[in-house]
């Protein structure tokens, strides 16, 4: 009975989040319509409602076409397994019921993001072109780089906590939220959260100016559909995880779904608002600014619990 209720649990959040993620999309168009001074999708539905499933029936009904010299199964399956990956991340949410909420839930999602370089990186080298093998590159060095400076923000936490479980988040959020503790941690998470997700400004994976459209360029129809969800999730669960380590999460209260819906909204009005970055600053940002500050906090972090441990004995 407990498998099958854990069964049932999981299905309906991977279609909430599924259906989230259609309205994000809807949300990013409006947002930008309104940030060029033009509406935003009005025609399908009443204000453009069911304009994400017009779109989800077009994609998946199109032929699909892939390159003749392409590695046809790993070109296949990485979209696939992408989303797969992004929708398994969605396994940590902290349940007050303590389906998923497993006691190594923070590892378990640096174990999953990890892992989603290598669907990045598949793509690109699978479909056989320069332009897809190149924007792939640059995803990867650009994912790699900014999941240092997450790790460690965790890690920071996880001293602070004491504990891998997110559920714990929300006892030591009761009376103060983290973000008020640790502000500058909480902008350095969003910026590598941006990057991490390939959003702007730092969307080099998608340099649609300099390169063709990046790792996704030969992809079409359904398969490009699953990356663009696949996206779509990890921008949805990234705020999702802002708010329980920043913001307090009560996942039984409403506040809570409208902080998420707040920050996700930060992710488009930061791509509504900033140009790209220059490459070589991307990297500079990782390692000259966001690694040192977050080591930092790091060793203030291990310092603070230590000061707090010997004042108890």
């Amino acid at each position: 009975m407990e498998l099958f209720m854990m069964f049932i649990v999981s299905l309906i959040l991977l279609i909430c989040v599924l259906v989230g993620v259609a309205f994000l999309t809807l949300l990013e168009r409006k947002v930008l319509g309104y940030v060029h001074i033009r509406k935003g999708p009005n025609k399908v539905g009443f204000i453009g409602i069911l304009q994400p499933f017009s779109d989800a029936i077009k994609l998946f009904s199109k032929e699909q076409t892939f390159p003749l010299t392409s590695n046809y199964i790993s070109y296949y399956f990485a979209p696939i397994f992408s989303l797969f990956l992004s929708l398994l991340l969605w396994m940590i949410f902290p349940y007050l019921s303590g389906f998923h909420s497993f006691e190594l839930g923070v590892l378990f999602f640096l174990s999953c993001t990890s892992l989603g370089v290598y669907t990045v990186m598949v793509a690109g080298w699978a479909s056989n072109s320069n332009y897809s093998l190149l924007g792939g590159l640059r995803a990867v060095a650009q994912t790699i780089s900014y999941e240092v400076s997450l790790a460690l923000i965790l890690l920071s936490f996880i001293f602070l906590v004491g504990s891998y479980n997110l559920m714990l988040f929300n006892m030591f959020q009761d009376y103060l939220w983290f973000i008020f503790l640790t502000f500058p941690l909480s902008l350095v998470w969003f910026t590598s959260c941006l990057a991490e997700t390939n959003r702007t400004p730092f969307d080099f994976a998608e340099g649609e100016s300099e390169l063709v459209s990046g790792f996704n360029v030969e992809y079409s129809s359904g398969g490009f559909a699953l990356i663009f969800l696949a996206e779509y999730a990890s921008i949805l669960f990234m705020s999702m995880l802002f708010c329980v380590i920043f913001l307090g999460c009560d996942v039984s209260s409403l506040l809570f779904y409208f902080k998420l819906s707040f920050i996700s909204f930060l992710f488009i009005w930061v791509r509504g608002t900033l140009p790209r970055y220059r490459y070589d600053k991307l990297m500079y940002l990782a390692w000259k600014s966001f690694l040192p500050l977050s080591l930092n906090y790091l060793l203030f972090f291990m310092g603070f619990k230590l000061f707090f441990i010997s004042l108890i004995i």
